[in-house]
């Protein structure tokens, strides 16, 4: 009787074999191009290249080839791009396991190299398994939002993903004739795969898909939830914004951090002693009160909110003083540059965010002072809040005390 996993006797699972290893390969081949992509496209959202301020990713070199001023239009880009990523990942979480089920045999193989093409297979497999475990794992930790990890979740996830990015291709490269044969059924035997002394079935291999293919759709399920509203939010019961929304009346949606949780005091945004300073490419300089900005001309903009940990709501219908408008105040009113964002918050990330140009001239980009036809709550940011259409939520800074016009 084997003892040993280095024995090939010892895997007695009659489900392994090149066609289920390949199908499953096949739909994570997909699934994590979409992941990837997706995860990059959340990361230029950030505009990381405009100001060190909104760079999590320091020294990223050459792995920021790609970034692009990100747009601001549809509105719903971020939401879609992000709720995409968080989803699919979570649902492809089963997928993954039963993947990396199939072919662990593999892993006890010996001898360790047979040849240079095998031994560069087997390290691609160390950085692939590694790499998958741990962006799957930092990603749920992530949007779980009481995560420990030992360091920025955003160079962390970032720079592991090229790694796994880079180990999935190779890998991908090397085995796609042998998953080829695999869907095709052919050389079963020769795999390294299939159990020399396999055991009794209890399901088929169809049974066994199903099986991963239940799993996934239940994740699916009990995730996709949080990028809508109504009822069908209180269905992601794994997202951590998926119940039902945190109180009724107009500022009853979803939020990221608190006031409380942000260091935020009541005296600090009180009508008598908060003042917004508007600083313009010149010099310029404004202090306004909330009643200052609520004599301003007030504009209209209907904006969801989407957040890096996928959740998102549906369009708020924001009321406030347009970006562009606040900007020719301080005599930028041709060509409105870029603008630092400060905010009063005393804890948590991104207390100040960069805005590039077009962001800031866009219509609907607003310092919004009251939400769905009421003031803001302070937990929404009030007195004052930046709104911008396609912008991760964190962008969108609460409790705004200081506007710079300045080229970044």
């Amino acid at each position: 009787m084997a003892r040993s996993p280095f024995d090939p006797s010892f895997w007695r699972s009659p489900l392994r074999g090149p066609w289920l290893t390949s199908v499953l390969g096949v739909v994570l081949l997909g699934g994590i191009t979409v992941l990837f992509v997706t995860g990059l496209l959340s990361y230029a959202a950030y505009d990381p290249n405009l100001s060190p301020v909104n760079d999590k990713t320091p020294g990223k070199g050459v792995l920021g080839f790609y970034l692009f001023p990100w747009p601001t239009g549809p509105r719903w880009l971020y939401r879609l791009t992000q709720g995409v990523h968080v989803t699919l990942g979570i649902a492809l979480i089963p997928v993954l396991l039963a993947k990396l089920w199939s072919v662990v045999p593999l892993l006890f193989r010996l001898p360790p190299a047979r040849s240079v093409a095998h031994a560069l297979e087997r390290l691609s497999l160390l950085f692939l398994v590694g790499g998958a475990l741990f962006e799957f794992v930092t990603g749920v930790l992530n949007i779980q939002l009481d995560y420990v990890f030992p360091g920025s979740f955003y160079p962390l996830h970032f720079y592991g993903a090229w790694v796994f990015f880079a180990a999935f291709v190779t890998h991908v490269a090397l085995k796609a004739p042998a998953a080829r044969r695999g869907l095709r059924r052919l050389r079963e035997e020769s795999s390294g795969l299939v159990a020399p002394e396999p055991a009794e079935p209890t399901v088929s291999r169809r049974g066994a898909l199903a099986f991963v293919g239940g799993g996934s759709l239940l994740l699916f399920a009990t995730t996709v939830g949080q990028n809508f509203d109504g009822a069908l939010r209180r269905t992601a019961l794994l997202a951590p914004h998926g119940g039902a929304e945190p109180g009724s009346g107009p500022a009853g949606f979803q939020i990221n951090k608190t006031a409380r949780y942000a260091g935020i005091r009541a005296a600090d945004t009180s009508e008598k002693a908060w003042r917004l300073v508007v600083v313009g490419r010149a010099g310029r300089t404004v202090r306004l009160s909330r009643a200052d900005l609520l004599a301003l001309p007030q504009h209209h903009a209907a904006l969801p909110i989407a957040c890096v940990e996928g959740w998102s709501t549906s369009d708020q219908w924001w009321r406030g003083v347009r970006l562009r408008d606040l900007a020719a105040l301080v005599g930028d009113e041709a060509a409105p540059p870029d603008v630092l964002v400060e905010s009063l918050q005393r804890r948590g990330a991104f207390r100040r965010a960069a805005l590039r140009s077009h962001q800031v001239a866009d219509p609907f980009s607003l310092l919004a002072l009251a939400v769905n036809g009421a003031d803001l709550t302070p937990d929404h940011g009030y007195p004052a809040r930046v709104v911008v259409p396609a912008a991760p939520g964190v962008l969108n800074t609460k409790w705004v005390a200081r506007l710079t016009f300045q080229d970044l």
